[in-house]
């Protein structure tokens, strides 16, 4: 343990490296917040590893399995599970690092995807809101337990969320930024290859319908560019839910998400019956349960409490005027709307266990968040807009009726 925290605190003077380097990029990047942030995701990193030693975990298993591996570390080099052996195997077997340290080095993994979280959020979106009136909503969203808990282990939950808060911190200079949007890109595919694939459909469409800058025929090329990638991966997409070399994928993958559904409903006591749910109601589950009644567990309740205030940030956008606003707004807002709906849609037919739907949905609430934040702050900024020329009408009209004052 002592070495654990010796390494997060030579981590945290890393940070202040990496800080510096984003400070003279973005004149808003605020230091002490990131370094409260930091400290704060150390604690479930503490809490996370207490957990995993009297529970059952994933990131158990990948320690003990890479550190009793024999084979050439080359051949761990796959997707899925079997890229985050191949992260996993130099820390585990060749520096053969204990357990806790390892869980150190990826839940700093996990922390690196919240700075980029906070600079998506903070570039595309200046204008500061406040949720209930009095809480900074940015601020919020970024110390939400249930995310930093599920990106503070070994696993590929700290790992996949770094890969897609870079691929969309990227995204608003992909030309600028396209080492970065590469390097996210590539930890998206290698960890969800089907995750690349929402993200991948999700910025395209976005690109295209967003952005009235780019002409018909640049549309056009980055939409054969989409479908041509799509191609290319389909095999390690389809591998994903075992459909590799099926012959009949719509009838193959119904069986799939049946029986996935039943076997996931069956474990760790806290499922739930899915397979009859209609969409609505699945979906609903998927962004909102455990809500206190159905919670498994203390950390269910925990959960529950967070999942409330998703429900009442859902509400801000339960507007007659949220449909046009999609319609008109930017390619960074279309694409998260567009992944978040496609991955929670994907993640209904297979999730029917309450405890990894805790786990998997962090992946993509941050863009249903990013979507009513960019709703919320574009309202205020027009309300500003008003309020000035009303400011400017008065100011206007005073001076109208008192020209000595406009004289002088």
């Amino acid at each position: 343990m002592i070495g654990a925290i010796f390494l997060a605190l030579i981590l945290a003077l890393v940070n202040q490296g990496i800080f510096g380097f984003f400070k003279k990029r973005h004149k808003f990047f605020s230091v002490p917040l990131m370094n409260k942030l930091y400290f704060y995701h150390l604690i479930f990193w503490l809490t996370y590893y207490t957990y995993a030693l009297f529970n059952a975990s994933d990131s158990k298993n990948y320690y003990r399995n890479t550190q009793d591996y024999r084979g050439d570390w080359l051949d761990l080099y796959g997707t899925s599970t079997t890229f985050i052996d191949f992260i996993a195997y130099p820390l585990t077997n060749m520096m053969n690092l204990p357990y806790v340290v390892v869980m150190v080095i990826f839940a700093w993994i996990g922390y690196l995807g919240f700075i980029f979280t906070y600079l998506f959020f903070r570039e595309n979106i200046p204008v500061k809101i406040n949720l209930f009136k009095k809480w900074d909503f940015l601020f919020i969203l970024l110390f939400l337990p249930n995310m930093h808990f599920w990106t503070s282990s070994l696993g590929k939950g700290s790992v996949i969320f770094l890969g897609i808060m870079m691929f969309v911190y990227a995204l608003k200079m992909p030309k600028k930024r396209w080492l970065t949007l590469v390097v996210g890109s590539l930890i998206i595919y290698h960890v969800r290859p089907h995750v690349f694939m929402f993200m991948v459909v999700g910025a395209g469409l976005g690109f295209m319908s967003g952005n009235k800058k780019v002409s018909t025929g640049m549309k056009v090329g980055a939409f054969i560019g989409m479908l041509a990638l799509l191609f290319l991966i389909q095999d390690k997409v389809l591998s994903v839910v075992n459909l590799g070399g099926s012959d009949d994928v719509v009838n193959d993958f119904q069986d799939f998400t049946t029986s996935r559904s039943e076997g996931l409903s069956e474990d760790a006591g806290s499922g739930v019956d899915m397979a009859n749910y209609p969409l609505p109601i699945k979906l609903f589950t998927f962004w909102f349960r455990p809500l206190f009644i159905d919670a498994p567990g203390i950390l269910g309740l925990i959960v529950s409490a967070e999942n409330l205030l998703y429900l009442l940030i859902t509400f801000k956008i339960m507007k007659k005027d949220f449909i046009s606003f999609i319609k008109k707004s930017g390619p960074l807002v279309k694409m998260s709307f567009v992944v978040f709906l496609m991955t929670s849609l994907a993640m209904t037919f297979v999730m029917s266990n309450l405890g990894i739907i805790m786990r998997q949905k962090s992946m993509v609430m941050y863009f249903l968040f990013f979507v009513v934040y960019y709703y919320m702050a574009e309202k205020r900024y027009l309300e500003i807009l008003k309020i000035r020329k009303l400011r400017a009408k008065e100011k206007l009209k005073n001076s109208s009726e008192n020209p000595v004052i406009q004289s002088r």
